[in-house]
Protein backbone atom coordinates (compact mmCIF):
# COMPACT_ATOMS: atom_id res chain seq x y z
CA UNK A 1 0.00 0.00 0.00
CA UNK A 2 1.27 3.12 -0.82
CA UNK A 3 0.90 6.43 1.96
CA UNK A 4 -1.42 8.92 0.68
CA UNK A 5 1.09 11.46 0.85
CA UNK A 6 3.20 9.60 -1.61
CA UNK A 7 0.38 8.82 -3.70
CA UNK A 8 -0.10 12.65 -4.44
CA UNK A 9 3.62 13.49 -4.60
CA UNK A 10 3.12 10.57 -7.53
CA UNK A 11 0.08 11.61 -8.90
CA UNK A 12 1.83 15.28 -9.17
CA UNK A 13 4.54 13.46 -10.74
CA UNK A 14 2.48 12.30 -13.88
CA UNK A 15 0.10 14.15 -13.52
CA UNK A 16 -2.63 11.33 -13.15
CA UNK A 17 -3.42 8.35 -10.98
CA UNK A 18 -0.97 5.36 -11.32
CA UNK A 19 -2.36 2.66 -12.65
CA UNK A 20 -1.57 -0.40 -10.43
CA UNK A 21 1.31 0.99 -8.09
CA UNK A 22 1.66 -1.13 -5.32
CA UNK A 23 4.75 0.03 -3.59
CA UNK A 24 7.27 3.10 -3.50
CA UNK A 25 9.93 0.96 -5.18
CA UNK A 26 12.83 3.88 -4.48
CA UNK A 27 13.42 7.46 -3.12
CA UNK A 28 15.12 10.24 -4.84
CA UNK A 29 17.39 12.47 -2.25
CA UNK A 30 14.93 14.72 -2.28
CA UNK A 31 12.39 12.49 -0.52
CA UNK A 32 9.58 12.16 -2.89
CA UNK A 33 9.31 8.82 -4.49
CA UNK A 34 10.93 8.14 -7.54
CA UNK A 35 10.25 4.64 -9.01
CA UNK A 36 7.15 3.03 -8.12
CA UNK A 37 6.33 -0.88 -8.07
CA UNK A 38 3.74 -1.85 -10.50
CA UNK A 39 1.43 -5.01 -10.18
CA UNK A 40 1.84 -7.19 -13.50
CA UNK A 41 -1.53 -7.17 -14.14
CA UNK A 42 -3.46 -3.90 -13.85
CA UNK A 43 -6.63 -3.35 -11.88
CA UNK A 44 -8.37 -3.10 -15.53
CA UNK A 45 -7.04 -6.82 -16.02
CA UNK A 46 -4.58 -5.71 -18.35
CA UNK A 47 -1.15 -7.29 -18.27
CA UNK A 48 1.70 -5.19 -17.38
CA UNK A 49 4.90 -6.43 -17.87
CA UNK A 50 6.77 -2.78 -15.97
CA UNK A 51 7.67 -3.61 -12.33
CA UNK A 52 9.58 -0.55 -11.89
CA UNK A 53 8.13 2.05 -13.33
CA UNK A 54 9.86 5.47 -13.16
CA UNK A 55 8.02 8.43 -12.09
CA UNK A 56 10.50 11.71 -11.35
CA UNK A 57 9.62 13.87 -14.24
CA UNK A 58 12.89 15.45 -14.30
CA UNK A 59 15.09 11.97 -14.61
CA UNK A 60 12.34 10.94 -16.96
CA UNK A 61 12.78 13.90 -19.05
CA UNK A 62 16.93 13.59 -18.91
CA UNK A 63 16.34 10.07 -19.89
CA UNK A 64 14.33 11.25 -22.86
CA UNK A 65 17.01 13.60 -24.07
CA UNK A 66 19.68 10.67 -23.98
CA UNK A 67 17.54 8.23 -25.95
CA UNK A 68 17.32 10.66 -28.46
CA UNK A 69 20.88 10.85 -28.41
CA UNK A 70 21.34 7.37 -29.70
CA UNK A 71 22.65 6.17 -26.64
CA UNK A 72 20.55 2.97 -26.69
CA UNK A 73 21.69 2.10 -30.20
CA UNK A 74 25.37 2.71 -28.51
CA UNK A 75 24.70 0.30 -25.33
CA UNK A 76 23.01 -2.67 -27.99
CA UNK A 77 25.81 -2.56 -30.00
CA UNK A 78 28.22 -3.20 -26.68
CA UNK A 79 25.91 -5.93 -25.92
CA UNK A 80 27.04 -7.89 -28.95
CA UNK A 81 30.30 -7.23 -28.18
CA UNK A 82 30.85 -7.52 -24.99
CA UNK A 83 30.31 -11.07 -23.47
CA UNK A 84 30.60 -9.92 -19.77
CA UNK A 85 27.91 -7.21 -20.44
CA UNK A 86 25.70 -9.46 -22.20
CA UNK A 87 25.70 -12.16 -19.42
CA UNK A 88 25.31 -9.16 -16.69
CA UNK A 89 22.54 -8.07 -18.94
CA UNK A 90 20.40 -11.09 -19.11
CA UNK A 91 21.16 -11.54 -15.42
CA UNK A 92 19.31 -8.09 -14.87
CA UNK A 93 16.70 -9.44 -16.76
CA UNK A 94 16.19 -12.77 -14.58
CA UNK A 95 16.31 -10.24 -11.42
CA UNK A 96 13.62 -8.16 -12.57
CA UNK A 97 11.37 -11.41 -13.96
CA UNK A 98 12.08 -12.94 -10.31
CA UNK A 99 10.74 -9.69 -8.44
CA UNK A 100 7.72 -9.64 -10.53
CA UNK A 101 6.70 -13.00 -9.53
CA UNK A 102 6.34 -12.02 -6.30
CA UNK A 103 3.51 -10.09 -7.21
CA UNK A 104 1.81 -12.18 -9.12
CA UNK A 105 2.34 -15.08 -12.52
CA UNK A 106 0.72 -13.15 -15.40
CA UNK A 107 1.11 -15.71 -18.44
CA UNK A 108 0.94 -12.51 -21.75
CA UNK A 109 3.86 -11.74 -19.80
CA UNK A 110 5.88 -14.46 -18.72
CA UNK A 111 9.30 -14.08 -19.79
CA UNK A 112 8.64 -10.75 -20.82
CA UNK A 113 10.83 -7.70 -18.95
CA UNK A 114 11.45 -4.35 -19.89
CA UNK A 115 13.82 -2.46 -21.60
CA UNK A 116 14.45 -4.60 -24.27
CA UNK A 117 16.67 -7.22 -21.54
CA UNK A 118 17.87 -9.52 -22.24
CA UNK A 119 18.96 -8.81 -25.61
CA UNK A 120 17.96 -5.68 -26.43
CA UNK A 121 18.02 -1.77 -25.58
CA UNK A 122 15.02 0.30 -26.05
CA UNK A 123 13.74 1.93 -23.14
CA UNK A 124 16.26 2.97 -20.56
CA UNK A 125 13.70 4.13 -18.27
CA UNK A 126 12.69 0.98 -17.42
CA UNK A 127 16.32 -0.12 -17.18
CA UNK A 128 17.22 3.10 -14.50
CA UNK A 129 14.35 2.29 -12.84
CA UNK A 130 15.52 -0.73 -11.97
CA UNK A 131 18.87 -0.09 -11.15
CA UNK A 132 17.45 2.40 -8.92
CA UNK A 133 14.81 -0.01 -7.56
CA UNK A 134 17.37 -3.29 -7.07
CA UNK A 135 20.20 -0.79 -6.49
CA UNK A 136 23.53 -0.75 -8.06
CA UNK A 137 25.41 -3.41 -9.82
CA UNK A 138 21.98 -5.40 -10.46
CA UNK A 139 21.47 -4.04 -14.54
CA UNK A 140 24.92 -2.83 -15.70
CA UNK A 141 23.01 -0.68 -18.62
CA UNK A 142 20.85 0.75 -16.07
CA UNK A 143 23.87 1.80 -13.64
CA UNK A 144 24.53 3.60 -16.88
CA UNK A 145 21.97 5.21 -17.53
CA UNK A 146 22.28 6.93 -13.99
CA UNK A 147 25.44 7.99 -14.03
CA UNK A 148 24.81 9.55 -17.24
CA UNK A 149 22.28 11.28 -15.51
CA UNK A 150 24.41 12.79 -12.85
CA UNK A 151 22.37 14.36 -9.79
CA UNK A 152 19.50 15.57 -11.36
CA UNK A 153 17.57 15.89 -7.86
CA UNK A 154 19.69 18.77 -7.03
CA UNK A 155 17.84 21.43 -8.61
CA UNK A 156 15.06 20.76 -6.07
CA UNK A 157 12.19 18.29 -5.46
CA UNK A 158 10.96 16.37 -8.33
CA UNK A 159 7.97 17.44 -9.06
Amino acid sequence: MIDPSDQTAIEAQLGRTPRGAQAVAHRCPCGNPDVVTTAPRLPDGTPFPTLYYLTCPRAASLIGTLEATGVMQEMERRLGEDPALATAYASAHEAYLSARSELGEVPEVEGISAGGMPHRVKCLHALAGQALAQGSGVNPLGDEVLALLGPWWEAGPCR
